[in-house]
């Protein structure tokens, strides 16, 4: 759809919701609404019904985290209308202690998109049936997605024949990936040289941080 269809659209849909609206614009070739994050479920509902709309199909739920902001999330819906042939974003922002309303009333498939980004975020999702991990092991701490996430996470998992059955225990890392440097040489390398490895050099003795 050209963007001046697509702007039009915007204005019909921001008159005709009023408040719930706080801004729009065409981005990359498709319609962003950003909205309140108590809005949602009336603005759905309208996208889903009216017909100069018609998005009927949720076709993607997601969250992004931003955490320098005082609300750090957004969460965002796609829409699909295969009416009109038109997709739409509706964006809205959430903190870490703001629950989002669930849109399993509007859409039954958000289910299990709002458990995905409650298991990779830690959004809540107020009035949801069944919030709970779906991606993430039983007991798994915290929340992958999040940039202060640490990219060995907090656990690790290992079968103990003692006990005969899985155990959690904390990682455990000869070298701290969260503090790595790439100039640091691993505990345990002797002589294997890293194809394309330009930062070290190997001295007759061992691995030593240089140029060439």
């Amino acid at each position: 759809m050209p963007a001046e269809d697509l702007q039009r659209l915007g204005d019909y849909i921001a008159q005709a919701l009023g408040k719930h609206v706080s801004s729009h614009q065409v981005a990359h070739g498709e319609l962003v609404i950003n909205i309140a994050r108590g809005s949602i479920i009336p603005v759905l509902t309208f996208l889903r019904d009216d017909a100069r709309c018609e998005f009927k199909i949720l076709i993607d739920l997601l969250g992004a985290d931003y955490p320098t902001r005082p609300e750090r999330f957004d969460v965002v819906y796609h829409l699909l209308s295969l009416t009109h042939n038109q997709r739409i974003r509706i964006k809205l922002m959430a903190g870490e202690e703001t629950p989002v309303p669930s849109v399993t009333g509007v859409f039954s498939n958000a289910d299990w998109y709002e458990r995905e980004v409650w298991d990779m975020y830690g959004v809540i999702f107020d009035n949801h049936p069944d919030l709970r991990r779906i991606l993430t092991d039983y007991g798994f701490e915290g929340h992958p997605q999040r940039k202060d996430f640490p990219l060995t996470g907090y656990v690790e998992l290992r079968y103990d024949e003692e006990q005969k059955r899985v155990v959690y225990e904390p990682v455990k890392l000869q070298q701290d990936y969260r503090v790595f440097d790439a100039l640091s040489p691993w505990e345990g390398m002797t002589d294997v040289q890293i194809p394309g490895n330009d930062k070290q050099v190997m001295p007759k003795h061992g691995w030593r941080s240089g140029k060439k």
